[in-house]
């Protein structure tokens, strides 16, 4: 019965394996971005809060992806910015796998929040007059929470698995979060059933609900090439070439990472994979949705005027 239990204590991330001064400039500029992520996805947040004309169930589902965005940021990010100037640092066995379970949570939900978001455009271009009825405060609730769920359940039965398995060494992680692949790499036992998981997850929340997102798209094009207004068709093109953008960066990644066949030396690649997947992606939603969206910039500029008129 000894040998099954958990005799490693913390682990120790490796991080990017570069000169101290490449450390330093390394820190600084993901300092940087995370100070972006936090603003840009907190400015976002505020906006649909407090302008009432952004109470919508677009914006309504674009401020629970803002939320995971920051929480995915800085699950992984403060970790990583504290490997940056102390390598050594280890992280212990239970902080590891709550951070791998935060991680895969967070994951989980934003892809089911990109499906939300994009069955949400196509009620509102392809069936608009029921448009209303169809996508109610009720419905948007019920999507949002079920997203969490989902995420949180799928996450929770990964960690489930992770956990009985024994771990005797060594310590060192080369990935700068927990992440649950590079974790399974350092169990002392058969791994197979967590890969094979692993892999149904993927299909689950990578595959199924990419195809589900592109073929909504493929009727909101049609509905789209079909609309007589030079503007409204703009307007409808602008707002689904935002989401498609965010769409195809975030899975775009993730089935890179999780969906195709691994070399031995692939491991500096994944760490770049993972750092645009988990970290650049939350920095540059806000950006693409703000700088393309006549809306949340308008929005912005009422709340600057009303602050400007107060002092």
């Amino acid at each position: 019965m000894e040998n099954n239990q958990t005799t490693v204590t913390d682990f120790i991330l490796l991080g990017f394996l570069v000169s101290p001064k490449m450390k330093m400039i390394l820190f600084g500029l993901f300092f940087l971005f995370y100070t972006f992520t936090l603003l840009g996805n907190g400015v976002i947040l505020g906006l649909i809060c407090l302008d009432s004309r952004l109470h919508t169930p677009m914006y309504f589902f674009l401020s629970q992806l803002a939320l995971v965005d920051i929480c995915y940021a800085s699950n992984t990010v403060p970790q990583m910015l504290v490997n940056l100037l102390d390598p050594v640092m280890p992280i212990s066995f239970a902080g590891c796998i709550m951070q791998n379970s935060f991680f895969l949570t967070f994951a989980h939900t934003e892809c089911f929040l990109l499906l939300a978001m994009s069955y949400d455009r196509y009620v509102a271009i392809c069936h608009p007059l029921r448009y209303i009825l169809i996508m109610n405060w009720g419905v948007c609730i019920a999507l949002a929470i079920t997203s969490w769920a989902c995420g949180s359940l799928l996450a929770l039965v990964q960690v489930v698995l992770l956990l009985r398995l024994p771990f005797c060494g060594p310590r060192e992680i080369n990935q700068f979060f927990c992440e649950l692949l590079s974790v399974l790499k350092l169990a002392c036992a058969d791994i197979w059933l967590n890969k094979v998981v692993s892999l149904i997850a993927s299909v689950l929340i990578l595959v199924v609900p990419l195809c589900l997102v592109l073929t909504s798209y493929t009727r909101i094009l049609g509905a789209i090439l079909k609309i007589q207004s030079g503007t409204g068709r703009k307007k409808a093109f602008s707002t689904c070439s935002s989401h498609l953008s965010v769409v195809g960066l975030f899975f775009g990644s993730a089935i890179i990472i999780y969906m195709t066949p691994k070399s031995k030396n692939s491991e500096e690649l994944q760490k770049i994979l993972f750092l645009f997947y988990s970290f650049f992606n939350p920095t540059l939603n806000p950006l693409i949705y703000s700088l393309r969206n006549a809306e949340v910039k308008g929005a912005l500029k009422r709340l600057l005027r009303k602050e400007s008129s107060k002092i």
